[in-house]
């Protein structure tokens, strides 16, 4: 079976597209490389021994999209990843974000609805709880006026894929919203490389360890946690991987409940910034040089994710402990760095 992932080079693109072809999927990938890189694709190769077909696409060009679709006609499910994805710029360039982000979306269901039948992952995300009122979040919790542009285009990016599959019953769909993905492949081939100032915690803790950043800064201990940092739950980035699979086989396969559904995908374990920087240490046997300095605008106490919903229906579950996640991405730092 072919399957289409968009922002397939990208840092959880890259891993998915491994863990398809390694259940012997043919994949395809678009992505425009505006946030990543070409040579990925080799990457992806030297891992599985299988080289995806690649096409340079961006999404925002309807009739890239349309002449795409009459020339696979075979593709029988998308995953979605392409978006652009810093909170940060979202503020500063809203406009951009919803360009990008949402017609794309629109863009590829149009099609989708011409097929007899079709397969969509979503690439949601936790942030559509905001700051949940109960601990861990299940998928029932509710969704909260989003904190930036970013976290709307999921919001709405959900709400316009379930709206498409009510009236549209060949096309089924699953949202995973994530929750914090961190780590690389185990191979050290492929992994989380940030363009400029990494914008979450282990891509900064990672490159404060090389040398390339002077501290890591800690934004704020004075929450109502254990050790006054915040809380998240972080999942390595394979286990997310074949989640992705899991998901796509369900729909597959039929055992979809509904023609959309909503999975959270996290490991059920919360750990606070100081935590991850203890475990980092242990791990990379060295100090990690860091400060704590005033909160940050618009971060939430607490958030990490109920997964008996995943666990039970799509028969997955995160394996990968916090050690062994922080473990490979100092592997896969050292590795590009050298």
């Amino acid at each position: 079976m072919k399957m289409l992932v968009t922002g397939g080079l990208g840092f959880i693109g890259s891993h998915t597209v491994v863990e398809l072809q390694n259940e012997g999927y043919e994949v395809v990938i678009i992505d425009n490389c505006s946030n990543s890189s070409p040579d990925v694709l080799d990457r992806i190769t030297n891992i599985t021994g299988k080289k995806p077909i690649f096409e340079k696409i961006d999404l925002r060009e309807k009739d890239k999209v349309q002449d795409f679709f009459s020339r696979h006609t075979d593709v029988e499910g998308v995953i979605h990843f392409a978006a652009s994805k810093a909170v940060g710029e979202s503020v500063e360039n809203p406009l951009l974000y919803y360009e990008n982000n949402i017609s794309t979306l629109v863009y590829i269901l149009q099609e989708l609805q011409k097929k007899n039948t079709a397969n969509f992952i979503f690439s949601s995300s936790c942030t559509v709880y905001g700051q949940a009122d109960e601990l861990p979040i299940t998928e029932n919790a509710p969704v909260k006026v989003a904190e930036s542009p970013y976290g709307n285009t999921k919001q709405i990016g959900e709400e316009i894929i379930k709206d498409t599959c009510k009236v549209t019953p060949n096309v089924k769909a699953i949202a995973l919203r994530y929750f914090n993905p961190i780590g690389a492949h185990p191979t050290a081939e492929i992994g989380e490389l940030p363009i400029g100032v990494p914008q979450n915690l282990v891509p900064f803790i990672t490159q404060t360890a090389i040398g390339m950043r002077e501290q890591l800064s800690v934004f704020g201990n004075d929450y109502p946690t254990k050790d006054g940092t915040c809380i998240r739950d972080y999942i390595h980035v394979v286990d997310l991987a074949k989640a992705h699979v899991s998901a796509l086989q369900r729909l597959v396969n039929d055992k979809n409940k509904e023609n959309y559904e909503v999975f959270n995908v996290g490991t059920g374990t919360g750990s606070t910034v100081l935590e991850v920087i203890q475990s980092f240490e242990k791990v990379a046997q060295q100090k990690l040089k860091h400060q704590i300095v005033e909160r940050r605008p618009g971060d939430i106490t607490a958030a990490y994710a109920d997964t008996t919903k995943a666990n039970n229906e799509l028969e997955w579950k995160a394996q990968s402990s916090l050690d062994e996640a922080l473990a490979s991405a100092w592997k896969w730092e050292q590795k590009v760095r050298n």
